[in-house]
């Protein structure tokens, strides 16, 4: 195993799941060998038992716990929390129906949804989904979208993201290039999109590079393969797709953060010793592991947090290009508020419920 310094240098790269609604062995374990910079949660962290007050305090006393034991103060708290069938928290945070529905309020949607996710002390939500709602047979992306057109996703995205600023909650563009018009799910398998590079400028790239110009301070990758792009790896792994496309083409400068390295999509890659240097080499910054892997789910994050010391201490992954990812994410924690929890009151949450309602019946 490697020395703490080392290992704790990764978790300045490391977004990490935990097992429940308070701390395991394993997730203090965990927090302290790794002191990972954030937490990404999901519906098993809160109490649905519990009343409002009672959740809310529940999910704080976590939230405590978390940075108490990563010693660190200030962090990115996570939830992927885009509406509809994307939800994760308790009664009565509102249930905002999936995002082709927002039209027009897709701002005023993202900020009450932010305001209610800094009220339970998340920081980061893992939206705007800018993919397009391009291929009607997709079985995870869909109604997710914005919009069918491009030029109309990207408007709506980025009124979502103002949304979320306003609230003071940090956005994140999500699947880079794009998981509009794949017909498989890669939380189960690895899917495959025949298309060019320029297929993809005159269409998936458009919503990106409005998030971009807009300065969306997160993109998330896509676990999808572009043979006619980079043929030999997905696009979470692909420098020609994360560096040559994304940050030299679109001139994007912010954070990369990769999709749960937990899903099928890529899984088996990340046992593979130097998958972690190719990983960074492609060009993200940080790693998201959710721990949703059954039993070996600790030995699984422990033997990736190693692979990254390993490449390190036998050069196979550059120290500047560490350092450089280092800098990216130090400046956007240093952004990013922290917040307590505090119950809303029944005003506002009927507030946000009649927009709900409002969206709901739009056709």
């Amino acid at each position: 195993m490697a020395t703490p310094g080392k290992i704790k240098q990764f978790g300045q790269h490391l977004l990490i799941g935990l097992s429940g609604t308070e701390l395991s062995d394993e997730d203090k374990r965990i927090l302290s060998d790794l002191s990972p910079i954030g937490i990404v949660f999901y519906l098993k962290n809160f109490r649905y038992d519990l009343p409002y007050e009672d959740w809310v305090e529940n999910f704080g006393n976590l939230l405590t716990q978390v940075r108490e034991y990563s010693e660190r103060s200030a962090m990115l708290m996570t939830l992927d929390h885009e509406g509809g069938r994307v939800l994760r928290t308790p009664p009565p945070l509102t249930r905002f129906p999936h995002a082709l529905l927002y039209g027009t309020q897709s701002q005023e949607v993202a900020k009450a949804t932010g305001i209610e996710l800094k009220s339970i002390g998340i920081n980061v939500s893992w939206s705007p989904d800018a993919d397009i709602f391009s291929n009607p047979k997709n079985p995870i992306i869909g109604a997710r979208a914005f919009a069918a057109e491009p030029e109309l996703a990207g408007v709506r995205a980025r009124d979502y993201l103002e949304g979320l600023r306003e609230a003071g909650i940090v956005g994140c563009a999500k699947h880079f290039p794009g998981h509009g018009d794949t017909t498989t799910d890669s939380h189960l398998e690895l899917p495959v999109l025949d298309l060019t590079l320029e297929q993809l400028r005159q269409r998936e790239l458009i919503p990106f590079q409005t998030l971009i110009a807009a300065e969306v301070p997160m993109v998330m990758t896509a676990h999808i393969l572009f043979p006619q792009i980079d043929p030999d790896v997905p696009a979470t792994l692909s420098q020609l797709i994360l560096t040559d496309l994304l940050r030299s083409e679109l001139g994007y400068q912010g954070v990369i953060v990769s999709d749960d390295l937990d899903m099928n999509a890529v899984a088996k890659m990340y046992g593979v010793p130097g998958t972690v240097a190719r990983t960074f080499h492609a060009g993200c910054d940080l790693l998201m592991v959710s721990r949703n892997l059954p039993a070996s789910a600790i030995a699984r994050t422990y033997a990736i947090a190693q692979d990254f010391v390993d490449s390190i201490e036998n050069g196979t992954l550059s120290e500047a290009i560490v350092t450089a990812a280092s800098d990216r994410i130090q400046k956007l924690v240093e952004q990013t508020p922290q917040y307590h929890v505090q119950c809303l009151s029944q005003e506002t949450l009927l507030h946000h419920s009649q927009l709900a309602i409002a969206c709901s019946y739009r056709k």
